[in-house]
């Protein structure tokens, strides 16, 4: 899985690609971590996202819970597919998706 992570100041994009997934969110975590101070707009680019795990959905859910506390975070490009995992765990009601 490939990261792409552009900070902006306080804005953050993070473009996971390929498969998120038990393997490889803990590289999503760290990179997450790395970047994450002083940051108040986190968004989540899925547009290159194949697949995405229960892993995977508690690294989005403990971003989210990050910046509850320290700004706005959103979901961009969310396919189809993503977006039925999305509806059928009760997270789309959670997440800002555009």
């Amino acid at each position: 899985m490939e990261i792409i992570v552009n900070k902006n100041g306080t804005e953050l994009t993070v473009c996971p690609v390929g498969k998120l997934d038990t393997a490889t969110s803990p590289q999503l975590q760290a990179a997450i971590d790395e970047n994450i101070s002083g940051v108040t707009d986190l968004t989540f680019d899925l547009k290159k996202l194949a697949y995405l795990s229960s892993a995977g959905l508690r690294v989005l859910m403990s971003s989210q819970k990050t910046m509850n506390k320290q700004g706005n975070m959103r979901l961009s490009n969310v396919n189809e597919d993503i977006m039925d995992i999305l509806d059928m765990t009760g997270l789309t009601d959670v997440f800002t998706i555009v």
